[in-house]
């Protein structure tokens, strides 16, 4: 798994957690040990605006007028 510095938003535990329980048999983590320790340390959730509910509606919107 790399861990680049990036922007703090997306240097989540959530996503850290995601990433160590994805892992079958090894798991390689490869970055700095501070970014992985603010990974472990930061608690904040955003929401996230994927657009997803927007693009699900207007594909059944599509579908249905077929």
């Amino acid at each position: 798994m790399v861990i680049p510095p990036s922007s703090p938003m997306l240097l989540t535990r959530n996503l850290l957690y995601t990433g160590i329980t994805r892992a079958k048999k090894l798991l390689i983590i490869i970055g700095m040990e501070k970014i992985v320790d603010f990974m472990i340390q930061n608690v904040d959730s955003k929401k996230r605006n994927t657009g997803l509910e927007y693009k699900i509606r207007k594909f059944n919107n599509y579908q249905n007028l077929k």
